[in-house]
């Protein structure tokens, strides 16, 4: 058995850390979280950028077996066309 990792953020919390959640396909948010992280004394700081694997990317959203494959020269095209 594993022991579950969730939820994550109340653990750091549970040690004292000061925790920020964003979207972590949302620049300015994750500029935010990090200049907060940044002005923070006395705590250490966890950012916790929720994502979604291969987002914007039809054929790739959401689908685990992407993490390592690689695009041939026309999935690579349809990718592109689909994040313009």
């Amino acid at each position: 058995d594993i022991v579950a990792l969730s939820p994550l953020v109340d653990k750091w919390r549970t040690f004292n850390w000061h925790v920020v959640e964003v979207d972590g396909h949302d620049v300015e948010q994750l500029s935010a979280a990090f200049a907060e992280a940044a002005s923070m004394k006395g705590h250490p700081t966890l950012v916790h950028a929720r994502t979604v694997k291969g987002k914007g990317v039809p054929f790739m959203e959401n689908r685990p077996e992407w993490h390592d494959r690689v695009l041939t020269e026309d999935l690579y095209e349809e990718a592109m066309k689909a994040l313009a």
